[in-house]
């Protein structure tokens, strides 16, 4: 059991170079303050504005939750490594960090791509939106979200943790990963990572595709909208989630849709910097400088 079971694991951090890690720790400090207050404000700008309580800003509200969990869970801990000597983790503690980063980026995505489909109901359904998007609906959408969610995070971590880690417990990373998980074990990890890779391929693939599908009726529909105005009109109400969805599928898809042996520890780095730090931080303000409404509604209370 000592032997499968170590008692602790060592990150790697992002770098050595004291120098560096003072400018990265203000830098990351401030992106996980701006991270706090844009997620916590959007959330309860959407919650307390009645104007806003419509199924995009429902599903924006949990988004913004989801956000700023998902955050959490690796952000405070890279921070603190960041300028320690002693980079740390318990087995269970990685075990736990790994679980609930998994779930709550696989709850991102499947957001991603409800929102997809309220813009392809709105755009494409004008009509019967109301009758496709209600409340109950919605709640359905978020509910399978989560669940599916924490589903393929229990059987992945179950997957990872069940390995035999008998060598080096050094992972070359900032917070517990598949890629450099696996590398450290001395079990056969064939099947692990087979399945772990078919959950996430499966998964994000299945979303992309919604999400793509969801675009190609809602470009067909705008280019037969005849005013410019009109088709400007349509086209604002997804360039957000366009913009969102983008950086956060590119990053994670370079990250985990290559052989391991094309990617290098600073690439996945950087990669993981993209998706589990920035990604969080981007999505509120995106949707709120990009949505006029949201704004204005920011303003009047920047005023008050």
């Amino acid at each position: 059991m000592n032997r499968s079971r170590p008692a602790m694991f060592e990150f790697s951090g992002l770098t050595d170079n004291t120098t560096l890690a003072i400018f990265l720790f203000i830098f990351f400090l401030l992106v996980y303050v701006i991270t706090v207050v844009a997620n916590a404000g959007l959330f309860i700008i959407v919650h307390r504005t009645s104007t806003l309580h419509t199924p995009m800003y429902y599903f924006l509200r949990h988004l913004s939750v989801v956000d700023l969990f998902y955050s959490s869970v690796i952000v405070p801990k890279m921070i603190s490594d960041i300028v320690s000597s002693h980079r740390f983790i318990s087995f269970y503690g990685c075990a736990l960090q790994f679980y609930f980063f998994s779930a709550l980026a696989s709850i991102d995505v499947h957001l991603l791509s409800n929102m997809s489909y309220d813009r392809y109901a709105a755009i494409c359904h004008p009509l019967h939106y109301v009758s496709i998007m209600t409340t109950k609906n919605c709640f359905r959408m978020v509910l399978v979200a989560v669940a599916l969610g924490f589903l393929q995070s229990s059987v992945q971590t179950s997957c990872l943790f069940s390995l035999q880690y008998c060598g080096s417990h050094f992972i070359a990373h900032f917070y517990c990963d598949i890629p450099p998980l696996l590398r450290l074990s001395c079990s056969d990890t064939f099947m692990c990572n087979t399945v772990i890779t078919s959950l996430i391929g499966f998964y994000g693939i299945a979303s992309l595709t919604t999400i793509l599908i969801s675009y190609i009726f809602i470009i067909i529909s705008i280019l037969k909208i005849k005013s410019a105005r009109g088709r400007e009109k349509a086209f604002s109400t997804c360039s957000s989630h366009i913009i969102c969805a983008s950086i956060f599928y590119v990053s994670v898809f370079l990250t985990y849709l290559r052989p391991p042996s094309d990617v290098s520890d600073k690439q996945s780095k950087v990669a993981s910097i993209f998706y589990s730090v920035m990604t969080p931080m981007l999505n509120p303000l995106i949707y709120s400088l990009r949505n006029q409404e949201v704004k204005t509604i920011i303003l009047r209370a920047i005023h008050k």
